[in-house]
């Protein structure tokens, strides 16, 4: 009945949260005067500190980077993985110490369980086979630290008889000990001394294994306030992933994606060190939608092209494509062509790339408010597969008639930002299209009107490069309007083309670029300006 009586009383998920708010702040209450100090603690905590194949100094100790702290962290990592990792010990594996004095000791090993330690499929090392180097004792206030740890919290109310000893024994490797002091100082006093990323890093992994979420919130912003590098920022998208879920620590690994993103989203001028990025960068770098991309189609062959080189052998690769990268390609924004491309592509288990191809094609035959609806539904979730990306070369939609002349109506849509960022005297393309066989393009840009001498709005089309290849086409442009939101003929034409000529009208809507742009614009429909292309081949 006392447990259950204590439980409702106090319940530290509650302080955790309200905690979560104030991000450890002074309004918490400072107790720093009260760290160490027997006038105003209850328990003593005895500290045994193990040495054996652990090294005996913290991880962040000495180093003076955060390739130093990665560096060290892999030479440890047999010793500390199964501490680091391991799930916090449940009431039930609390130990009594052999002491069995008048008042008694609780011993808790934050180790591994006796038979993970013995498992030498697991790792070579156990507890056993190390040593008590030094003992810390620290005078411990019970109400302060369950407060801010339910891992204390559950060790000093559990209702067994370690929680009525006065004494608790935790013990730790030495590579975890200066963490654990700051970690202990922070929990009465709400800071740190610690102000490097390593230091830094270290009371963070400290902090996860003993559920300290205000501490871990500090360090996640404290590092967060550093100078980001590309070592940096994978380091901490590679954490453990007790510390990656955590909620505290989700800003952080925010950042880190954003920073990579940013940093790589023009991949071409990167290739060469974009390939060498572990699949935690690749995921940040393609989650973005501010790559700067000539079509999806390039980001998929990039997707394919790193996975090759990453993963050699099939099995894996396959894996990996379908469980991690997948969701990062935006197959609806992709060539109808290229979408032929993945259903016999080998790299994808079939049934998964029929799938993907099949929701692309559902996508591009939805109507345009639709899709701005599917897109808008996917814009808060980190599933952006409908959320186009902002191209080099614009996607388009294509529909093709064979009978009874070769023809193809093409549609493109350009926001008004992108028409603005024309002004004066930029481009955009569209995606390529083909029509008996041969490539097109749209571009729309921003021209001087050689009669008025003023900015305005051309449309052109243009067949790609390809040897000598003359081809007669009748074409025709068209935009919608208000009020009818109709399309409207501004432009009829006919060109024989050879590769890398193109041909259209300097000023499509014969206005000034001014009122082409004006809030009160006839062109743009919700922010949007609707442009068509009818060609037919000339008999």
């Amino acid at each position: 009945m006392m447990r259950g009586s204590n439980s409702d009383l106090f319940d530290p998920r509650t302080e955790m949260d309200s905690d979560s708010t104030r991000g450890g702040s002074a309004s918490d209450g400072d107790f720093g005067f009260a760290f160490n100090d027997s006038n105003f603690s209850d328990r003593l905590l005895r500290i045994e500190i193990m040495g054996g194949s652990a090294e005996n100094r913290a991880d962040g100790e000495g180093c003076t980077s955060i390739i130093d702290w990665a560096r060290h962290r892999d030479l440890s990592l047999g010793a500390e993985e199964q501490i680091l990792g391991s799930n916090q010990p449940e009431l039930d594996d609390c130990v009594v110490g052999d002491n069995q004095d008048e008042e008694g000791e609780a011993m808790v090993e934050v180790s591994p369980s006796d038979d993970e330690a013995g498992d030498g499929n697991e790792s070579s090392w156990s507890m056993d086979c190390s040593t008590v180097v030094r003992v810390k004792t620290l005078h411990i206030s019970s109400p302060i630290l369950a407060a801010k740890s339910p891992f204390f919290y559950k060790l000093f109310s559990n209702g067994m008889r370690e929680s009525e000893q006065r004494h608790v024994t935790l013990r730790i490797n030495a590579s975890e000990e200066a963490a654990l002091m700051e970690l202990m100082n922070f929990m009465y006093s709400n800071t740190l001394t610690a102000s490097q990323a390593p230091q830094l890093l270290d009371v963070l992994m400290a902090a996860d294994k003993f559920e300290v979420a205000s501490c871990m919130r500090y360090c996640s912003r404290q590092l967060r306030n550093l100078s980001m590098t590309p070592e940096s920022a994978l380091l901490y998208l590679e954490l453990p992933s007790s510390v990656l879920m955590a909620e505290a620590v989700q800003p952080l690994t925010d950042a880190a994606k954003q920073y990579l993103a940013d940093r790589y989203k023009d991949m071409t001028k990167f290739q060469e060190e974009v390939m060498a990025l572990p699949l935690a960068g690749i995921e940040a770098i393609l989650s973005s939608d501010d790559l700067q991309v000539a079509s999806e189609d390039a980001v998929y062959d990039f997707v394919l092209k790193w996975a090759r080189a990453q993963y050699p052998k099939l099995e894996e690769r396959r894996e990996v494509l379908g469980a991690r990268l997948a969701r990062y390609i935006r197959f609806p924004y992709m060539t109808c062509r290229k979408l032929k491309k993945v259903l016999t592509c080998t790299d994808f288990e079939h049934d998964a790339a029929s799938k993907l191809v099949l929701e692309a094609l559902f996508f591009k035959g939805e109507p345009p408010h639709r899709q701005r609806t599917l897109a808008a539904e996917e814009s808060a979730t980190s599933n952006r597969r409908f959320v186009e990306r902002a191209y080099k070369y614009r996607p388009v939609k294509v529909v093709e008639f064979e009978l009874p002349r070769q023809q193809c109506v093409v549609y493109l849509d350009l926001k008004r930002e992108e028409c603005a960022n024309l002004c004066p005297s930029g481009r955009v393309y569209s995606q390529a299209f083909h029509l008996g066989g041969q490539g097109f393009f749209l571009s729309a840009h921003c021209n001087m009107d050689q009669q008025s001498s003023f900015h305005c709005f051309g449309l052109f089309l243009g067949m790609q490069e390809k040897g000598s290849v003359s081809f007669a086409v009748d074409y025709e442009f068209a935009a919608r309007s208000k009020p009818t939101e109709e399309f409207v003929s501004k432009y009829k034409g006919n060109y024989t083309f050879t590769g890398g000529k193109a041909v259209g009208y300097r000023n499509l809507f014969a206005i000034p670029w001014t009122t082409f742009m004006a809030e009160d614009s006839l062109y743009f429909i919700n922010g949007v300006l609707h442009l068509r292309a009818e060609l037919t081949i000339r008999l």
